[in-house]
Formats: C-alpha cells, sequence, structure tokens
C-alpha cells in the first residue's frame, strides 16, 4: 500500500549554491508544472485571510521585502490530495526547525483567485476556496531570513497542486510573530506548540499573543513546561486566560512548551 511516507523524495527546495535550503518530502509522481530560478525581487506575504476592496488588495498583516525568490509547483497525481500533500510538507518544514507565521485553510484564507492571481501570479492555483491551505514559516538559525510558502490547491477539475516558495531576504527580517488564528490552529492541530528561543523571563509581545491565542478557544486547558512555566502561567492569568486552563508540566526543559490537556 503505498502512502506519503513511501517513496518520498527529499528534494532541495529550489535553490543552488551556498544558500541552506530546506528539503521537502515530495509525493511519488507528482509532476512539476512550472518552476522558477532564483532571482531577485520585491516579495509581500500576507498574514491573514485575503480580500479586494475597491479594486486593492486587503489583508490584516504582510511581511514585505526584497530578497532572492525561487518557486515550484507540482501537478499531484490523483490519488494524492492536496491537503494530504500540504500536511507532509509542512510538518517537514517545522520538523527541520521551521516557525509557523501564518496557517490558513479553506475560506479562512480568503479568496482562492487573489492567491493565485495576486500573490502567486499562477493561474493554475486557483481552484475552490474551502479547497485551499497556506502556510508561511521562517527557518531557524543561521538561515533565519528565509522564509518557505506552500500552497495547496484542489482545482474544480479536481486536479490537486502543491506550490512552494523559497524567498531569501537581502537583509535581515525583523522580528515577526505568528497571528493568534495560527497559534491556534497549530495548536489543535498537532496538540502542542514549541518556543525554545523563550527560555527567559516571559515578554510582554508573547505574553499577549499567547493570551489572545487562548482566549479564541475558551474550552481548551493546556499544560506548560519550561524552567519559567511558573512565571508563563501567572502572566497569561493577567493576561486574561482564566487560571483553571492553565497547568504547570514537570521538567524544566529549555524555553517554553504548551502542550494540549485532552
Amino acid at each position: 500500500m503505498t502512502s506519503l511516507k513511501s517513496a518520498i523524495s527529499a528534494l532541495a527546495l529550489l535553490v543552488a549554491g551556498p544558500l541552506v535550503a530546506a528539503e521537502l518530502p515530495v509525493p511519488t509522481d507528482a509532476k512539476v508544472v512550472d518552476q522558477h530560478a532564483a532571482t531577485e525581487q520585491e516579495r509581500v506575504y500576507p498574514l491573514g485571510a485575503l480580500r479586494k476592496i475597491s479594486g486593492q488588495l486587503r489583508m490584516e498583516n504582510k511581511i514585505e521585502s526584497r530578497g532572492l525568490l525561487s518557486s515550484v509547483t507540482w501537478q499531484l497525481p490523483v490519488e494524492r490530495t492536496a491537503s494530504e500533500a500540504f500536511t507532509q510538507a509542512r510538518e517537514a518544514l517545522q520538523a527541520q526547525g521551521g516557525q509557523v507565521l501564518f496557517w490558513c485553510e479553506a475560506r479562512d484564507c480568503g479568496e482562492s483567485n487573489l492567491w493565485a492571481n495576486d500573490v502567486f501570479g499562477n493561474a493554475r492555483l486557483y481552484g475552490s476556496d474551502e479547497q485551499q491551505a497556506f502556510v508561511l514559516l521562517r527557518l531557524g538559525a543561521p538561515a533565519q531570513d528565509t522564509l518557505i510558502a506552500v500552497y495547496g490547491i484542489t482545482r474544480g477539475n479536481k486536479r490537486a497542486y502543491l506550490h512552494t516558495e523559497q524567498f531569501v531576504a537581502s537583509a535581515p527580517l525583523a522580528v515577526v510573530l505568528p497571528t493568534p488564528a495560527t497559534v491556534l490552529r497549530e495548536l489543535r492541530s498537532t496538540g502542542k506548540l514549541d518556543y525554545p528561543d523563550l527560555s527567559g523571563e516571559p515578554l510582554a509581545d508573547w505574553v499577549v499573543l499567547l493570551g489572545r491565542s487562548l482566549n479564541l478557544d475558551s474550552t481548551l486547558r493546556v499544560t506548560l513546561s519550561g524552567t519559567q512555566a511558573e512565571a508563563w502561567r501567572e502572566q497569561l492569568i493577567k493576561a486574561g486566560v482564566r487560571a483553571t486552563r492553565l497547568e504547570v508540566g514537570q521538567g524544566g526543559a529549555s524555553g517554553l512548551h504548551v502542550e494540549l490537556i485532552h
């Protein structure tokens, strides 16, 4: 029985030379239908659902920078779904230390035609709003100025595509925190959140972010672990998260570890 975990080739993502490329697991028999080598250009990545108002593209937030952009689009074989390929790519990138900055699925992404035409400039990627998914990740050091974008879509003719981009910024990227909805989606989907860099006293911006994320679903309960777990719990309570939803776990792992209580 063939699965996404079998016969996977680790493909260096688009960029040759001295750059540290991420590796994406490619489903067997996926066909490259569009590919662009690295060229320097301006790039905008949305950090929110896409809408068009009075002819202008609107989004909650964005990353805008100049750098080397490369891309590849795969058409998936009929036995593979865009959702499966997207999940496999996202999990592989996270396993390599990629930090999710924005992750949306279905109508939470906005309109597919805007992603296809306005963001990626690739009409092939226009499909059902209900059958799309996008994730933007930032790689860890020493490639912290590299962004990886992955977009999965199923068209009306049932053809499924996976589009990936690697963007290497020419200048250091500023600190960018995930969106609250993205943090919640990651927690629900994976059951945990790992922030190895949050090893010191709780940072105000992160307290606000995690507080907002947890309060998007007041039914969730989590365990906090790490050397500063007690301090994080206190700050999250001050940020409006009910104390009964927060427990402190055992162990003093570096950074902050958040685990969903089922």
